[in-house]
């Protein structure tokens, strides 16, 4: 009896929270399923109920995370952009808010440089360039640009957009905070657009 309310109160999304918060805090090799529990309140044997091993929690916290980014990548191509944006810049806008706003996901995402766990995020980050580059390339194929932009162009504007938040993040500082710098920045990008 005790261990199902257990299970009821510990949800599958609160152990990916906890954990997400510690493996970038204190670094995913100092982190054990003990130490997550702890943080929680609960044993580490509960956890297990929802996740096997470490591993497998990292890897959920990667897909989900990727999966969030995909859909809102996704709803900025097909909802109209802000007054004054185009779609790509509005993708682009929508891409460095969740950096910013999201700084534990996109460091797990983008930044973590443990190759143990580069394994679990190179098939996401590439799934998630390449849902980048072809709506950029759809955008540029429908407005009609030449087509040898196509292959350079998303990659120039998703490194571009990274190392913004790359530099950004650092300071621990929301998109509302640089949403002017922002702005700046993706009209310099896209003014060839």
């Amino acid at each position: 009896m005790a261990r199902r309310a257990v299970e009821q109160e510990l949800s599958r999304e609160r152990i990916l929270e906890a954990a997400r918060h510690l493996f970038i805090t204190k670094g995913y090799r100092a982190i054990s399923m003990r130490s997550i529990g702890q943080h929680l309140g609960y044993s580490h044997g509960s956890l297990y109920y929802h996740f096997k091993e470490k591993a497998e929690l990292f890897y959920a916290i990667v897909v989900e995370d990727f999966n969030y980014v995909a859909a809102l990548l996704s709803q900025a191509m097909n909802n109209p952009p802000e007054e004054g944006m185009s779609r790509v810049e509005q993708l682009i806008m929508e891409f460095i808010r969740f950096g910013l706003d999201h700084p534990y996901q996109y460091e797990i995402m983008f930044m973590i440089r443990d190759e143990e766990l580069l394994a679990y995020c190179r098939a996401e980050q590439g799934r998630c360039y390449d849902l980048f580059a072809s709506i950029v390339r759809r955008h540029m194929r429908e407005e009609g640009y030449v087509h040898g932009d196509w292959q350079s162009m998303p990659l120039t504007l998703f490194l571009s957009a990274h190392g913004f938040i790359s530099y950004y993040i650092q300071d621990k500082v929301s998109f509302e905070d640089v949403k002017a710098e922002a702005v700046s920045h993706i009209k310099v990008l896209c003014r060839n657009l």
